[in-house]
């Protein structure tokens, strides 16, 4: 996941990149948040962090609103509550007053970001391949006409990731960093078994898959016509 952080204190983005590293986090720079709003387009991300430094950081605050549901979370140094409502009006998710330890700033990036996925997967459309019908809006997968099947986060995860890119494919340490994301971990053992809970919900026959196939030391593909 891709983060973007805007400030000019060197030792604060030295701490920034310390804590959002950790969560698994991949770091951009940027001068300013009116550099945000203009080069959005080149690369969004899925967290925007502002050191605001002037009242004028309101207008492109609202802009980088208006481009995209990435949260926006903004640090200021003097608390103005004038100024705090500002941010929060013209679109900013949190105004946070520094200092901050990291264990707080933790438990808000990830709260954040598991608020924003799960807004995002009720805008997501119906992907129907070859007979399988995934629903993000429900969050269940239809084989052939029979029952729904509901799934759980992880498991909506790992076959929308699939469904998305047949025919290509997805090596585990891929599928470990879009499927369990910031703050969790992952391995080629928990993709095997996410992997068969899966299989177990949408193959006719588990042992012989015509849906979600592995390739020995590669990874992992979805393919209706193999």
């Amino acid at each position: 996941m891709h983060a973007i952080v805007v400030c000019d204190d060197s030792d604060l983005n030295d701490y920034l990149s310390f804590v959002l590293r950790r969560l698994g986090l991949e770091l951009s720079f940027r001068g300013s948040p009116d550099l945000v709003a203009r080069r959005w387009g080149d690369r969004p991300a899925e967290l925007v962090i502002i050191k605001a430094s002037e009242v004028g950081d309101l207008n492109s605050i609202g802009e980088i609103r208006r481009l995209g549901t990435a949260p926006i979370i903004v640090f200021f140094d003097q608390f103005d509550e004038d100024l705090e409502a500002g941010f929060l009006q013209a679109g900013a998710d949190l105004a946070l007053h520094l200092p901050i330890g990291p264990k707080l700033l933790t438990a808000y990036v990830q709260t954040l970001l598991r608020r924003s996925q799960s807004a995002a997967v009720n805008l997501l459309p119906l992907i129907d391949l070859g007979g399988i019908v995934l629903n993000p809006a429900s969050r269940t997968v239809t084989v052939k006409d029979e029952i729904a099947c509901y799934l759980t986060q992880l498991e909506f995860r790992l076959l929308y990731l699939l469904m998305t890119h047949p025919g290509q494919v997805i090596p585990p340490d891929v599928i470990v960093d879009r499927v369990w994301g910031y703050g969790e971990s992952g391995s080629k053992e928990l993709v095997r078994g996410l992997i068969s809970r899966v299989r177990a919900k949408v193959e006719p026959n588990p042992a012989e898959p015509i849906f979600i196939h592995t390739l020995p030391g590669v990874g992992y593909l979805f393919d209706t016509h193999r």
